[in-house]
């Protein structure tokens, strides 16, 4: 899948969702009328790595990572704990091989939040990701709810 499909995906099927590009990364947002500044993260995808996140080697040629924030819950029961945040310029301190492709994982750096991530998953490991993205939906519309 290219990385425009999944966010086209996210759109269309994400009512009161938003594209924002920063940091070098596309986001989608849930922030329906566009009343909050940004939004509530759902997902972004990120296409080269940064001064403080290089655990996936993204500078390599036609490589992306999908990071989407899941409740902590779910992340617990997909990977058995929730890692301690790392330092500064760090990586998680988990077992998994950070570059692989399409493998839905913990992310490198932000998994002590909750955030999971695949490298240029394909369509079958997209309708897995799916599920992951709806509940982020589903959580961001909760916070959203909170904060207005």
């Amino acid at each position: 899948m290219k990385s425009d499909e999944i966010l086209q995906y996210c759109l269309e099927n994400l009512e009161g969702t938003i594209l924002v590009n920063s940091w070098g990364e596309k986001g989608i947002f849930y922030n329906p009328n566009n009343t909050l500044k940004r939004g509530i993260y759902i997902l972004t995808i990120k296409e080269k790595d940064g001064e403080n996140d290089k655990g996936s080697n993204l500078d390599r040629e036609n490589i992306y990572r999908v990071n989407v924030g899941i409740q902590k819950k779910t992340f617990i029961n997909l990977f058995g704990e929730i890692p301690n945040r790392p330092s500064k310029g760090c990586i998680v301190d988990m077992e998994y091989d950070f570059t692989s492709i399409d493998k839905i994982i913990p992310h490198p750096i932000y998994a002590w939040m909750g955030w999971i991530c695949c490298l240029n998953p394909t369509k079958k490991t997209f309708e897995k990701l799916k599920l992951l993205i709806q509940e982020s939906y589903e959580y961001a519309k909760e916070k959203y709810r909170k904060r207005k």
